[in-house]
């Protein structure tokens, strides 16, 4: 039997912790250190996670010689920059989603990957669950006809506060980099299966959206996308309207239905399922079982493709995250959403 990959984590955040406690139940993998900007966070997570090692700092983390894989979940805007230095550091790397602001820093992140000769992943955790695979073939098999209307759709609504880093410029915040890449990437892989491909590029994309007014982040954002077999997409998100997240694919023959698209097999969306709704015929429920939690398949993902000596992964690749980086660009663009620098 393999040895466990050992990871360390960035970040105590929320999305660490949710992490941390996935790796409990990894097959592949294993969580040895956490590093933090302080030596008190850095403790009490440590703390919280059985005593693993606690670093006050970012390079420290990086320093350890017993890791060997990080995973990124700090705030968007040091995504590019972490990426860079963990491939520097020689460690494999799953970063959270956006993997940078703009598709120029993601391309960034990838070239350092690629130079260092480490794996990179983008942290989509859906793409590693079954029910994405049985999506994608589905639409490869034309289970409803031709392609022709993806429908997908990411909100919530969150009080305002420009303190927190989802409504923080400076942290990178805003509806679209951080929900609005859910509906992106679906979009391009559904596209892209229908074409039998692993995603595709929209041939043409109008966008809108509402900057607030205070924070002066993007608080909602549509977008329409034509991709090259002619479907088209209706993208959604927003952080100020009431809840939603679904999917619906609508072919020349009938509809398919996600009712939990990105958050499958969770205690709060329960088992992946999929309805297929033929015309004429009753609906079709395929329920898609997993053997572990969300965040524990992507670990496993990540842990399985390296022990394959491989530098990306099929469910989340290079091309795919610079290909979504691109549609976010050109969406905030006709939001008129920039960051610092740009």
């Amino acid at each position: 039997m393999a040895a466990k990959l050992n990871w360390g984590i960035l970040s105590t955040g929320r999305i660490a912790r949710m992490f941390a406690t996935a790796l409990a139940t990894s097959r592949t993998g294993r969580l040895v250190a956490v590093g933090s900007r302080t030596a008190e966070a850095a403790g009490k997570f440590a703390a919280d996670f059985g005593g693993i090692t606690a670093h006050a700092s970012y390079e420290a983390l990086l320093a350890d010689p017993a890791v060997s894989a990080v995973y990124i979940g700090t705030p968007h805007d040091s995504h590019a920059e972490l990426c860079i230095r963990a491939a520097q550091a020689g460690k494999h790397i799953l970063c959270e989603k956006p993997l940078a602001l703009s598709h120029a820093d993601a391309a960034r992140a990838v070239a350092a990957a690629r130079e260092h000769k480490i794996f990179l992943m983008e942290a989509f955790m859906y793409r590693c669950h079954p029910q994405t695979a049985k999506l994608a073939e589905l639409v490869r098999e034309r289970a409803v006809g031709e392609l022709r209307l993806i429908s997908a759709v990411f909100c919530f609504n969150r009080p305002v506060d420009p303190k927190l880093r989802l409504y923080n410029r400076a942290l990178g915040g805003g509806a679209i980099l951080d929900i609005g890449c859910y509906p992106a990437s679906i979009a391009r892989l559904v596209a892209g299966a229908a074409e039998g491909k692993p995603f595709a590029e929209p041939v043409e994309f109008h966008g809108t959206g509402r900057i607030h007014p205070v924070a002066q982040v993007d608080e909602q954002a549509a977008a329409t996308l034509k991709f090259p077999g002619g479907a088209l997409a209706q993208l959604t998100c927003g952080t100020t309207t009431a809840k939603e997240l679904a999917v619906r694919i609508h072919g020349t023959e009938g509809i398919i239905s996600l009712p939990a698209p990105f958050h499958p097999g969770t205690d709060a969306e329960g088992p992946g399922r999929i309805i297929v709704q033929r015309t004429g015929a009753a609906a079709e429920e395929i329920v898609c079982l997993a053997d572990a939690g969300l965040y524990t398949l992507e670990a496993d993902t990540v842990g399985d493709a390296i022990a394959r000596g491989e530098r990306e992964a099929a469910a989340m690749s290079h091309a795919d995250s610079l290909g979504n980086m691109a549609l976010l660009d050109r969406w905030r663009a006709t939001v008129g959403m920039k960051y610092a620098g740009e």
